[in-house]
């Protein structure tokens, strides 16, 4: 079943995740307005800052579960890192007009931080 905003946040997530991080950005609104782990992010700019390094290191994924309505769409996915076997993470994404102009992003933090620890205390 799609909706219009699972239809933007399905295309955006296939692009980003296949590697083709210019396409995903397509999808984003240049006003976007993204809550992270780490703080409010505002446009598209700071945006490209925050997902661009994650994109580059990204190696896989798989998208677990995906629903959305008119406006809205919630993603569940687990993703594969150079640093990080299995890196879960969620979307809520609000799209207008076809594009995702607010995102807020949650993801488990802990594999990365023991995969810093591992490296460190490896040097």
């Amino acid at each position: 079943m799609t909706s219009p905003a699972l239809d933007v946040a399905l295309a955006y997530h296939r692009a980003w995740t296949g590697g083709d991080f210019e396409k995903a950005m397509t999808y984003v609104a240049d006003d976007i307005v993204c809550e992270t782990p780490s703080g409010r992010l505002e446009g598209a700019e700071a945006f490209r800052g925050f997902m661009g390094p994650f994109a580059q290191i990204l190696t896989g994924s798989n998208l677990l579960s995906a629903f959305g309505d008119e406006t809205t769409a919630l993603l569940m996915y687990d993703t594969t890192t150079i640093p990080v076997a299995s890196a879960p993470g969620a979307e809520l994404v609000t799209v207008r007009e076809g594009l995702i102009t607010r995102l807020r992003i949650v993801f488990d933090r802990a594999p990365f931080d023991a995969a810093r620890k591992a490296a460190v205390s490896g040097s």
